[in-house]
């Protein structure tokens, strides 16, 4: 430790109070955290790239300091989704000081990397009072049955309105309009279900019918529309 010679000619001064850390809520404890193996936490954070064209939803389950889940959702550019990819087998096993350090490659990611940390070493977590925290695992029940990310797209403008395209009942088929021609409900594809009753052995045409539904005044539809279509 090198001292400037302002410093080596003080005369010593000792502290006075010294408390340590603010303990942080953590797990169902009250933390003192002076080391990255002291931060548990499962939370979820939010970031965006430099030119704002996709972001981010990232969520993670550390314990001791480690990252033992993440589930790394992304909307935007191709490369945002091939991005998320090269993070998820990067975060798992490393500390959340190491992930805050590394190039996760897409700018939304590495910013929703930075929220998660603040989150995470503050006691902002989903997890702050859950005793034990969540267990690993607990980043798929975002996804609900199918095992697919909520995404919602709606299409509009001055001239035409709006188009319902995606949903979180999944792909939207047709959208059923009054007599005015406003919204009063649509039909549906839930692809994840859909894949899954393939798996199961239904044929494309079975599987189809089965996973499709409806929401709202379908049947007093003047007429239904094709979204991506009309």
């Amino acid at each position: 430790m090198v001292y400037s010679k302002e410093v080596r000619e003080m005369c010593p001064v000792h502290q006075g109070v010294n408390h340590g850390a603010a303990p942080i809520p953590e797990e169902a404890k009250w933390v003192k955290a002076r080391e990255v193996k002291d931060i548990s936490g499962y939370t979820h954070g939010i970031g965006w790239c430099a030119p704002q064209q996709g972001g981010c939803k990232l969520s993670l389950n550390v314990k001791d300091g480690v990252i033992q889940e993440a589930l790394v959702e992304t909307i935007g550019c191709s490369g945002m989704t091939h991005s998320a990819a090269m993070a998820a087998e990067i975060l798992p096993g490393r500390t959340i000081l190491e992930a805050l350090n590394t190039d996760l490659v897409c700018d939304a990611i590495n910013t929703a990397m930075r929220e998660l940390f603040l989150q995470i070493v503050y006691g902002r977590t989903q997890s702050a009072f859950s005793e034990d925290g969540l267990q690993i695992g607990a980043g798929l029940e975002d996804l609900g049955k199918g095992t697919r990310s909520m995404v919602g797209t709606i299409y509009s403008t001055v001239s035409k309105g709006p188009r319902y395209l995606e949903l979180t009942e999944g792909y939207i088929t047709d959208l059923a309009l009054d007599e005015d021609d406003e919204i009063i409900g649509y039909k549906y594809v839930n692809f994840g279900k859909m894949m899954d009753f393939i798996k199961g052995g239904d044929d494309a045409a079975t599987a189809l019918s089965k996973a499709s539904g409806q929401y709202g005044r379908v049947a007093d539809a003047v007429r239904l529309i094709d979204p991506r279509k009309e």
